[in-house]
């Protein structure tokens, strides 16, 4: 009887939507074992963009979803497809480019540093895939009074953070990374951070359970165990350990 009920138990699953930069940063190979040790529950991701990750919830294809667009959180959540809004971890953007920088963007300011680079035309690589990074360069370029002129040199790739790296390391572009991703990622030419600093980049994840009233196949108690252990002491303290180099790549918040 017992080992039926153990049996039972390591078989519970949920399916999460996240973004690839939680995924390609390497924190959920790290995380959600220990998550699977405190539970027994199982978390099969779906990593895709912000934008994306909320449609698939809102379709009740996803039990639980881990994102970074707070606005899009909030309307996700007001709109009735989510329970409630958990803050989780925060790290920020930055701007990376060419380490010889030929469009001069260097610097602690991104609305001036995106200002260079649309005056000099400079190659420039969105994400153009309607993730928590596409909308947070939108912003950035809205901030920047450019939202229509961003320059001959800008791209969109319609692709996760780590292709759109690529991309740039291969053809000499800038690019707006999320940090941990472009800490774990390997192949980076002649990139290095050229923005860095300023508060416009803070980059705040959130956690939200698919609202079973809408959708109600949705494995609410599972997925609110996840949110539940994410946001405590024990998930947090997780969250915080993961380093690559010996530096953080995540900032636990959910009690602040």
């Amino acid at each position: 009887m017992l080992f039926v009920a153990s049996s039972a138990v390591s078989a519970q699953s949920i399916v999460m939507a996240s973004t690839t930069s939680t995924e390609q940063s390497g924190l959920f190979p790290y995380l959600l074992p220990e998550f699977k040790k405190a539970t027994g529950i199982d978390v099969k991701v779906v990593a895709l963009g912000t934008g994306q990750a909320l449609d698939m919830a809102r379709r009740g294809d996803a039990d639980v979803v881990f994102v970074h667009d707070e606005k899009a959180e909030d309307k996700f959540v007001a709109d009735g497809f989510g329970v409630k809004r958990y803050p989780v971890m925060y790290n920020d953007f930055i701007l990376v480019g060419p380490k010889n920088d030929p469009a001069g963007a260097k610097g602690k300011d991104i609305v001036e540093g995106l200002k260079k680079l649309a005056a000099g035309n400079a190659a420039f690589v969105s994400r153009g895939d309607k993730s928590g990074t596409h909308a947070a360069e939108l912003r950035f370029w809205e901030q920047a009074g450019l939202k229509d002129a961003k320059g001959s040199g800008y791209r969109e790739c319609g692709c996760g953070m780590g292709p759109a790296l690529n991309m740039a390391a291969s053809t000499g572009a800038y690019v707006l990374a999320d940090r941990g991703t472009w800490l774990n990622f390997k192949n980076r030419a002649d990139l290095g951070v050229l923005v860095e600093g300023d508060k416009r980049l803070f980059n705040q994840y959130g956690v939200m359970v698919v609202n079973p009233a809408r959708h109600p196949q949705v494995k609410q108690a599972e997925a609110q165990k996840f949110v539940d252990w994410v946001t405590s002491a024990a998930g947090q303290g997780v969250i915080a350990g993961y380093k690559i180099g010996g530096e953080q790549l995540f900032f636990p918040n959910a009690a602040k």
